[in-house]
């Protein structure tokens, strides 16, 4: 039951941030690093749970991802990939 709350959270939590996204220039590179986050957090929280930290293993999860989402964003807008 506690490994699902976690999950739940996470997942929350990523939705939270990706809808955060505003207009403009810089609304790529919101979506991109909140979708980045969000999965993250999802697979983070699920490799968490068979390690028994469920919790740890999504916050970890969230900021690889977050942080791979504005890379993937920043090369875009450079005209790579």
């Amino acid at each position: 039951m506690r490994n699902k709350h976690a999950i739940v959270l996470a997942l929350a939590a990523g939705l939270t941030v990706s809808g955060c996204a505003g207009t403009g220039a810089d609304r790529d590179t919101a979506v991109r690093t909140g979708t980045g986050a969000a999965t993250g957090a999802a697979v983070g929280a699920v490799i968490g749970a068979f390690s028994g930290s469920p919790g740890a293993g999504a916050a970890i999860g969230s900021a690889v991802g977050g942080g791979a989402g504005f890379l993937y964003d920043q090369v875009k807008k450079d005209g790579g990939l």
